[in-house]
């Protein structure tokens, strides 16, 4: 589809040329993964759409008295609900009913009339249970599908999607290449922090307008808005869309990336100051909210106490979707490179809280759900092809290797945040900052390559 100036997919307009389909169709067998990369560190060389920018960063970072860059990857991520997509339909020529687990239904309504030329009112969703939905079924395309195959035939039609056509016809969470760097002074503090995200835009294409001047709101959250004060600090977005693959939300989009990057790069800074990661984080904080879960799970983690040879602490801290969350990961690297994560500690403000149980059960999903991203997701494509296709490829934690997760929640008369993604956005970083704890080795590409931290620095 053209991202620039249409929002929803082909099949709700008219069918391009001849020419046209030949073009997509060369550009999508050729779409591999080293091209996309490439394509985005290229991007990531320009400067972007200005997100923040304070002071003068590029001033500050020339007369720093030490300089730090770094750049970082994230790849490509399928939702791979439970439940695949699926769908029952029945519709003729004056009405359609339709069964569906959809997380948005007036928008499937909406496109499912525009597409059959019904009125609105004829379009009936019966929206069930989601079976899992991560962004996944804020997406109509497999409903729209059904519906083609329903209006075939005269009667209901039930469409169940196979978990290879799930995973290789998904909405991927964007792949994202950022470049960071920052200014020490001769005390180790930042007096400039400079981030460009290169990756493509899912609000331009789901909420258009709230895509104003080229920049996406989404991309950039907890970049723009980190847990911490810097004299100087520029932040920028440049939009890369690769060529053939459709981007969607992944239970959050942009604080799932920009999380992992803010919080492993501050690690970076506080290792070249030669200081400990909470002590450093404390000082660049002046959110009383932030440095209440940080300083609650750092105590509840034991953050100090000694630990046994190739164990380590990593510590993630984030402000997004309205919450305040700290994660303090206790993690097992064996000489091989395996990863064994034993423990989990997370302490969250998110206003006020009408059910803690709630809150622990979204605490632990997302975790493990952002765990089996940060161990093993990735989404790559060879010959025009999405590679992956079952659980065996695109693995999910297992239960033997879940670690232990602790809740710590702090009282707050503050107005409710969202916490659904909150979790699942800060477990890669206190994960890779353990890592690095326990061998010296730094990760800054997801998912964590096991041959990175077989022998210690």
């Amino acid at each position: 589809m053209d991202r620039e100036s249409n929002r929803f997919p082909e099949v709700h307009r008219r069918a391009p040329s001849d020419n046209v389909i030949r073009r997509e169709i060369d550009t999508v067998t050729n779409v591999e993964s080293a091209g996309i990369i490439q394509q985005l560190e290229e991007a990531s060389k320009q400067p972007g759409v200005v997100a923040r920018n304070e002071g003068d960063a590029q001033k500050a970072l020339a007369g720093a008295a030490q300089r730090i860059e770094a750049t970082y990857q994230l790849p490509f991520l399928a939702h791979a609900a439970m439940e695949p997509m699926n769908c029952t339909v029945r519709c003729d020529e004056r009405e359609c009913d339709i069964w569906v687990g959809t997380q948005a239904p007036t928008l499937t309504q909406a496109l499912v009339a525009e597409m059959i030329g019904l009125p609105k009112e004829a379009i009936k969703i019966h929206n069930h249970l989601l079976g899992g939905g991560f962004g996944r079924r804020l997406e109509a395309d497999g409903t729209l599908l059904a519906v083609e195959i329903a209006r075939q035939v005269s009667g209901p039609v039930k469409v169940v999607w196979s978990r290879e056509e799930d995973i290789q016809h998904d909405l991927y969470r964007p792949y994202y290449y950022d470049r960071l760097s920052a200014g020490l002074d001769t005390n180790g503090r930042p007096t400039a922090w400079t981030h460009r995200i290169s990756g493509s835009s899912v609000m331009a294409r789901y909420v258009p307008p709230l895509f104003q001047n080229g920049l996406d709101p989404d991309a950039v959250e907890a970049a723009a808005e980190t847990p911490y004060t810097f004299p100087n600090i520029h932040v920028d977005f440049v939009r890369v869309e690769p060529p053939g693959v459709r981007t969607a939300f992944w239970r959050g989009v942009g604080a799932t990336h920009n999380v992992f990057v803010v919080e492993s790069f501050i690690d970076e800074l506080a290792h070249a100051a030669k200081q400990d990661p909470l002590t450093y984080r404390k000082a660049l904080m002046t959110n009383a909210r932030a440095l209440g879960v940080l300083t609650l799970a750092a105590e509840k983690s034991g953050w100090g106490t000694p630990l046994g040879p190739r164990w380590g602490r990593g510590l993630s801290v984030q402000f997004a979707f309205g919450s305040y969350l700290s994660q303090v990961a206790e993690v097992e690297v064996a000489s091989d490179g395996s990863i064994r994560v034993h423990r989990i500690v997370c302490a969250a403000d998110c206003g006020i809280v009408i059910n803690p149980d709630t809150i622990a059960a979204q605490v632990e999903g997302g975790i493990l759900f952002g765990l089996s991203a940060a161990l093993y997701g990735a989404i790559t494509f060879k010959n025009g092809r999405v590679q992956q296709g079952n659980f065996n490829d695109y693995r999910p934690v297992r239960m033997n290797e879940a670690p232990f997760i602790e809740t710590h929640l702090v009282a707050s008369a503050e107005s409710p945040g969202g916490f659904g993604e909150a979790p699942t956005a800060a477990v890669a970083p206190a994960i890779t900052n353990a890592i690095f704890a326990a061998t010296g080795r730094r990760i800054r590409t997801l998912p964590i390559d096991t041959a990175l931290p077989k022998a210690s620095a």
